[in-house]
């Protein structure tokens, strides 16, 4: 027996399990970057209320929806209208700091707003139990 064709018949099937982790995880990562950009619509049209709602459980039981808002106001509101959103970075990940294990996209946009030239927008939506991608966590600066 040839030892290239052993060691080719044990890669073929690592190879092609990992490709299909890999498109998997791109179908993913796009399902995330689509719900946060939707998300981010609501946030961007100051229906603040309706962002708190549309987030993910995990989300909304860290902060009250009076509390969302009012942060959310504050943090945003300075900074003027939006002027552009550019896709700067996606990370999928099953595993995050103080979060439960689950499946999660870690975005961040470089962002431009009427009063604010230059920001980082982080923003990390997760696929809830119901296989619907939610946004868990929203950081800007």
């Amino acid at each position: 027996m040839n030892p290239f064709s052993t060691i080719r018949s044990l890669l073929l099937p690592a190879i092609l399990a990992g490709s299909i982790a890999l498109a998997f995880a791109d179908e993913q990562t796009d399902l995330g970057v689509a719900a946060a950009k939707a998300w981010l619509g609501l946030v961007d049209a100051k229906q603040y209320k309706e962002s708190w709602v549309e987030a993910a459980p995990f989300f909304k039981d860290r902060i009250t929806e009076d509390d969302w808002v009012k942060m959310i106001s504050l943090a945003r509101g300075p900074f003027g209208e939006l002027k552009s959103r550019e896709l700067t970075s996606t990370k999928f990940a099953t595993s995050l700091p103080g979060a439960p294990d689950g499946e999660y996209v870690v975005i961040q946009f470089k962002t431009s707003f009427a009063s604010k030239a230059d920001a980082l927008e982080t923003i990390t939506p997760m696929k809830d139990d119901k296989g619907a991608w939610r946004v868990s966590g929203y950081f800007i600066k």
